[in-house]
């Protein structure tokens, strides 16, 4: 996770979540289908979308990958291909928890308004 998304991009476990893509995707497909634009089964379909991503990584058996990347270009003419909103993170060097994560910005923020002030 880079400086620039802390706050913004959160992990939990080995899930690591865009807030503000994750919230806008999922709006976006709750809209679309409470102004019955798209039906349910096909909302359910474009929601999996970003697990389709997470189960082809190359630590999987290659069955599953396989089925994977079926379901991936299955994915690709209702927006597939575009960036994944949740993700498996590959940085192992940090595991922050989310509240953690909170007390760290806090932490920076109030130094920030320290400066400031002075």
């Amino acid at each position: 996770m880079s400086e620039e998304d802390r706050g913004l991009t959160s992990r939990i476990g080995p899930v690591e979540i865009d807030w503000p893509h994750t919230i806008g995707y999922y709006g976006g497909i709750g809209l679309a289908m409470a102004f019955e634009l798209i039906e349910p089964p096909l909302a359910l379909f474009i929601a999996d979308v970003p697990f389709f991503k997470m189960l082809n990584v190359p630590q999987a058996s290659r069955p599953m990958r396989f089925v994977a990347q079926i379901l991936d270009g299955a994915a690709k003419p209702v927006g597939g291909s575009a960036e994944a909103t949740l993700r498996l993170s590959t940085d192992t060097s940090q595991h922050l928890s989310f509240l953690q994560e909170a007390r760290q910005l806090a932490r920076h923020m109030s130094m920030k308004k320290g400066e400031e002030t002075s």
